[in-house]
């Protein structure tokens, strides 16, 4: 006799406990190896440069680096390819926790951080894709939207409620900074429980080449295949506009305390709402809309950029007065809104 949470595994397409628990260990990794710093971005940024003892310029170069993951996402779809999920998962998670710890324990100056924000980088090019690939093999045929729709909203509730966490706790007891150093230490010791979790549940999916083919020519060849697909290129180039146009939504707190001189307990509790809660709602109604409403993906894609496009140019025009406030805030969560429903049907 199935218990109630194995008939609600089986409703939403997962054959197994343990297929469902392998989708939910892939999913929690492609958000804990945020979690001990690019998470704090949106809700903590100012306090993240405080303990890291940079500047905002400073600040910008890292996600840079971080962000030069776009140069090597070609030649980490042949890792991909060559390798299996549970190994990349899991070796991409032991990389972030010893440069963590690394940071932690040394402080090290911008020099050797922005070293590490470079590793960062090439790690999270094979890192995400197999993320990505992890999810399509834990779900089933049949919930690949549910599948990926689960992704965005489970990663969102994550960072929402892990930063709620610290702002609950600075609100008890004070001391910001060592309540934040503190998550910081907390969130990096997550990786070892996630990287035994990824090695239990995750089955290993390496190519088994035919007629004696080696698996790293069988995976340069499944490269080169994707390369000439019209499409994948298409839906890249519509990847990189969401993504692009979600960067923005980052700085929407440091926006809010320069221009209209909010408290950053005021902007820890919009930016877990505006950058968390917004990405959960809006991640499980993504593909609804999509399927229902809108019957079309493309379409969907339409509506959410146009909307992402003319909340923008709102704030743009809006005075910066302090009455203003909350119509400016009204409009970035609107915003937000638009690119999490587009980051959920990519």
């Amino acid at each position: 006799m199935q218990v109630p949470y194995e008939k609600l595994i089986s409703k939403i397409g997962f054959d197994s406990n343990k297929q469902f628990y392998g989708f939910m260990s892939v999913v929690f990794s492609g958000q804990i190896i945020y979690s001990a710093f690019e998470a704090f971005k949106g809700t903590f940024y100012n306090l993240l440069i405080n303990v890291l003892n940079i500047d905002n310029t400073q600040m910008g170069i890292l996600f840079t680096l971080i962000g030069s993951a776009m140069f090597f996402y070609i030649p980490a779809g042949w890792v991909n390819n060559r390798f299996s999920v549970r190994s990349i998962l899991m070796t991409s998670l032991m990389v972030r926790f010893i440069s963590m710890m690394y940071i932690i324990i040394f402080q090290p100056d911008f020099a050797v951080l922005a070293v590490i924000a470079g590793i960062w980088g090439m790690t999270d090019a094979v890192f995400w894709p197999s993320v990505v690939n992890g999810v399509s093999l834990m779900s089933g045929e049949n919930n690949k939207g549910m599948a990926f729709g689960l992704l965005e909203s489970v990663r969102r509730a994550m960072e929402m409620s892990m930063n709620a966490v610290i702002v609950g706790i600075m609100a008890l007891v004070g001391g910001s900074i060592l309540v934040f150093k503190g998550a910081i230490v907390v969130y990096t010791l997550l990786i070892l429980p996630m990287i035994y979790l990824v090695w239990k549940f995750v089955p290993d999916n390496r190519i088994d080449p035919e007629n004696g083919e080696s698996r790293n020519k069988a995976a340069l060849m499944g490269l080169i295949q994707v390369l000439k697909m019209p499409t994948v290129w298409l839906a890249a180039f519509t990847s990189l506009t969401v993504y692009w146009t979600y960067i923005t939504l980052i700085y929407t707190v440091p926006y809010l305390e320069a221009v209209f001189g909010i408290t950053t307990a005021q902007a820890a509790l919009f930016g877990i709402i505006n950058t968390g809660a917004m990405g959960v709602v809006a991640g499980l109604i993504a593909g609804s809309l999509s399927d229902f409403v809108f019957k079309s993906s493309v379409k969907m894609m339409i509506f959410s950029l146009g909307l992402t496009a003319t909340c923008l140019l709102g704030v743009i025009l809006l005075p910066k007065s302090p009455d203003m406030l909350f119509m400016n805030i009204a409009l970035l969560m609107a915003f937000s809104f638009s690119i999490f429903l587009a980051k959920g049907i990519i």
